[in-house]
């Protein structure tokens, strides 16, 4: 797969996976379906649900994680909110144009880009947050949010990237 095919993947997941609404509510499910997928497949994995007011409506850490996972989450975190994109797609992006962080102006102390982080978008509002999970390969961490917000909206159609890059 190309760069710019897995670009346009990314972008396309980013468009189609929009919340006509969010609550704290939708949180509670939307982490909830995170973790009953990683605990079905033996998944140790940290996830986080950060508004961009920076309050967190949803945070759970499996045995096996630590602060490092945390340290990561937030990373990530920051990425999605300064550029509104997925971590994953800002690691796609800078490695496209053979850039790093310190081009846009990004200390790597605070942001990360790798797989992990995917804006909460709202039809009509924008992006309002992130979801957020550390501990797989960091396309894996992608690709574990990306299966359960697609299922959570009822995505059936939802192009999805397998493997390592």
């Amino acid at each position: 797969m190309t760069i710019e095919e897995l670009l346009s993947i990314l972008e396309m997941q980013e468009e189609v996976l929009q919340f006509s609404h969010f609550t704290n509510e939708d949180a509670w499910e939307v982490g909830n379906a995170i973790v009953a997928e990683a605990r079905r497949r033996n998944l140790h994995v940290a996830v986080s649900i950060r508004l961009n007011n920076g309050y967190t409506v949803f945070q759970y850490a499996a045995d096996g994680t630590n602060l490092d996972n945390e340290r990561w989450m937030t990373r990530k975190y920051n990425t999605v909110k300064v550029k509104e994109m997925s971590s994953l797609r800002a690691y796609t992006l800078l490695k496209a144009e053979g850039h790093n962080l310190e081009d846009w102006f990004m200390d790597p102390k605070e942001f990360a880009v790798c797989g992990g982080g995917f804006p909460i978008r709202v039809e009509e509002v924008g992006v309002i947050g992130a979801i957020l999970v550390s501990g797989l390969e960091h396309a894996a961490d992608h690709d574990l949010i990306i299966k359960c917000v697609s299922k959570y909206l009822h995505v059936d159609e939802v192009p999805r990237i397998k493997g390592s890059f």
